[in-house]
């Protein structure tokens, strides 16, 4: 017990310590666990063996994660990535698996050898991307959407691959066991059964996850509700995915995909929220224990002892598996960050890896003393990815979206409206315009942005609205009207700066993304400021009101005296503002702030609601709340 108290104690506080630590620095939380677990392991020696044992435990981390991202996914969306799931995910697997294995013969390793070592390394870290994509937001961008599409195609690829391992068994060859040690003789419901006999058992183990999650979840789940006990809820989401896994490993498939599947079964069930939230917490924490298994996991006895060597393989496994994954991004037509990012998040080997190296040792197809190798590999190359992931933000900084070396375009017409940026705000703005015939000359800096509305009738130039010259051929000079509405926050303030200088009597309207950048347009001097989410929340606030039981008169009454009231307090406060200065460290834009939110919670509107409450009593034909 005290043994057991004293580990957890020490893997809490590692991870206590280091991973704020590394998120302060800028270098992610998974990078902060890898480094925990390599000073509680090689460095210190807080901790030995155990971790190898540990790691089977932690890889559940990994099996909740792809059960949450199932939940994410609707079966529909899933066939919908078909195409990216067996093209892209597919050929990076097999052309992976064939050039890692060409370079292992090379070597002078034996074919069958060379074939289980490409198998393995052509395998990423889903642990380590998925995490990194969400904790960076780029899950939905189109390199992180091909890099999931590719990491599932691999999870899947795992069962075919684990069945093939056996096949290719070295003659004479004994190991004593596998990576993490021998754990006994497993259960399995297929051991001794022909291979009709493992095929009929499998398609029924994936059925029944298929009919269970589509049929039995909800009652179980209206049942456990009826109780009012959180924590059964809990129990019963704990229940379905180590049941599942259990599943899973009893028919020889990986729990991964099992509590995927099931994910997606769920993901139109009434209970998604609630068991997202509940596994959201289990999920975290297993996966920072299992990156700080692998972290400890990595020997450093071998790797001092061929540093140049180890590194050389390590490097050389990635910098193929780049390769290939940069062939790709050009077959399919990935552009910019989009490909940096896809060849960066992928080009590692993964925790799967560990699995199959765990089989190939077990089934005598690679000697032990290279399996330690190979598994330090795998190690290291993780722990290198989260850098790669910095090198991607460090990259894309510099790099323009959608990079594309190409002129300016010459303007040869002008009109009465310039809009520079032609993105979801500006096509609206640009569409009324030509609606009600008025003539506009449009300008964006994204080359790919111009050419895709030219393909549906839209004609616009490509440039750089900054410079002067180019503003000045768009016919600034004699324009009634200048919308701003590019996303470079930056570029916009100095594009105003510039046009107000140029044409003190300009109308410029300007979008703003927040506050600040609405302070930033104000002082460069912009007429009118948009903020992105402003009307779209006023319009939800209206429909608010509407369905509280307020008339169309006193909802539109409301919304006009909020929206003047918060343009009077958004003017006063810029004059308070100052840009070198937090705003949260601002003490007098701070007080007079809170002032003005506490004049607005009991000021007009609140004289309003007892008008409209009076309205209300005295108009039969609208609801009353008789509670109030």
């Amino acid at each position: 017990m005290h043994s057991f108290l004293l580990q957890a104690t020490i893997y809490l506080a590692a991870a206590v310590i280091a991973v704020p630590v590394a998120k302060r620095l800028g270098l992610g939380s998974v990078l902060g666990y890898l480094i925990a677990g390599i000073l509680i392991g090689p460095v210190l020696g807080l901790i030995g063996s155990e971790a190898q044992d540990l790691r089977h435990f932690a890889e559940f981390g990994v099996v909740m994660m792809l059960f949450l991202v199932g939940l994410e996914l609707e079966p529909m969306a899933l066939w919908n990535m078909r195409a990216r799931l067996i093209g892209l995910g597919g050929m990076q697997v097999i052309i992976t698996t064939a050039a890692i294995m060409a370079a292992a013969m090379a070597l002078g390793q034996p074919w069958t050898v060379s074939l289980a070592i490409g198998l393995a390394f052509s395998l990423s870290s889903t642990a380590i991307v998925i995490q990194t994509l969400n904790e960076k937001g780029l899950m939905h961008t189109i390199g992180g959407r091909s890099a999931f599409s590719v990491l599932l195609t691999q999870d899947i690829a795992v069962i075919p691959m684990l069945a093939l391992i056996p096949l290719l068994a070295l003659p004479g060859l004994e190991n004593a066991g596998g990576i993490g040690g021998d754990h006994g003789e497993e259960m399995s419901l297929v051991s001794g059964l022909s291979g009709w006999g493992v095929t009929l058992v499998t398609l029924a183990a994936v059925a029944v996850v298929i009919l269970a999650g589509k049929y039995l979840t909800r009652p179980i789940f209206r049942f456990i509700a009826q109780s009012r006990l959180r924590e059964m809820f809990t129990a019963v989401a704990l229940l379905l995915i180590v049941g599942i896994a259990l599943l899973m490993m009893l028919v020889g498939l990986s729990p991964a995909l099992g509590t995927f599947l099931a994910g997606v079964v769920l993901a139109n069930s009434e209970f998604r929220h609630e068991l997202e939230s509940d596994i959201q917490p289990f999920k975290g924490l297993l996966l920072g224990l299992f990156f700080i298994t692998v972290g400890a996991s990595i020997n450093f006895d071998i790797l001092f002892g061929n540093f140049f060597g180890i590194m050389g393989l390590t490097l050389g496994v990635m910098f193929i598996k780049a390769f290939i994954l940069l062939i790709l991004a050009y077959l399919f037509r990935f552009r910019g960050r989009d490909r940096l990012l896809y060849i960066l998040s992928l080009s590692q080997a993964g925790e799967f890896g560990f699995v199959m190296l765990s089989s190939i040792i077990k089934n005598n197809v690679v000697p032990t003393a290279i399996s330690e190798t190979l598994a330090l590999i795998i190690a290291l190359s993780m722990l290198l990815t989260p850098a790669l992931f910095i090198l991607y933000e460090h990259l894309a900084k510099r790099k323009k979206e959608r990079t594309v070396t190409r002129d300016h375009d010459e303007i040869d017409e002008q009109g009465k409206v310039i809009i520079v940026g032609i993105g979801r705000f500006g096509q609206i703005i640009n569409r009324m315009a030509l609606a009600t015939g008025i003539k506009t000359v449009v300008i964006d800096h994204h080359v790919d942005q111009i050419d895709q509305m030219r393909k549906f009738g839209v004609k616009g130039y490509f440039g750089d609205p900054t410079r002067p010259e180019l503003m000045h051929a768009a016919g600034l000079q004699d324009a009634a009207v200048l919308i701003v509405a590019i996303d470079d926050r930056k570029a916009a303030v100095k594009l105003v700066e510039n046009a107000r200088k140029s044409r003190p009597e300009l109308h410029i309207i300007a979008r703003a993304y927040d506050r600040n950048h609405t302070y930033q347009l104000y002082r460069a001097g912009a007429d009118d400021i948009v903020r992105e989410t402003f009307d779209s929340a006023v319009r939800g606030g209206k429909h608010m009101l509407q369905e509280l039981g307020w008339s169309g008169f006193d909802v539109e009454s409301a919304a006009e005296a909020f929206v003047t009231s918060d343009r009077g307090a958004l003017r006063e406060l810029s004059e308070l503002w100052d840009p070198d200065i937090k705003t949260e460290d601002n003490k007098p834009y701070v007080e007079r702030a809170r002032a003005i939110n506490k004049e607005l919670s009991t000021g007009f509107l609140a004289n309003l609601a007892k008008i409209v409450e009076q309205d209300v009593k005295e108009d039969k034909d609208l609801p009353v709340d008789k509670d109030e």
